[in-house]
């Protein structure tokens, strides 16, 4: 009987997006490069905004979802974060 660890990865970075400084949450199931991430960050509400990025070409994409446009423009941002924390692992 063989036994294998899957290393869960959860991480929060900070963005300043729209002139307020937002938390994003970051989670994946595993440590492997391939898979989804799930990201969860509030909106000026305080409801939270659910929703995935997979990696596509080197680069980690949101999934077609209906996110606010903020989101999309920090798409960048997000990938940098995610690649970081895969690096360090």
């Amino acid at each position: 009987m063989q036994i294998s660890f899957n290393k869960n990865i959860q991480f929060t970075k900070l963005l300043k997006t729209e002139g307020r400084l937002r938390e994003f949450n970051f989670r994946k199931p595993n440590s492997h490069e391939e898979g989804q991430v799930t990201v969860d960050v509030s909106n000026d509400r305080g409801d939270r905004i659910i929703f995935h990025m997979e990696k596509e070409n080197s680069n980690w994409k949101i999934v077609e979802q209906a996110v606010p446009a903020w989101v999309l423009k920090n798409e960048d941002n997000l990938h940098e974060f995610i690649a970081e924390e895969l690096r360090n692992i």
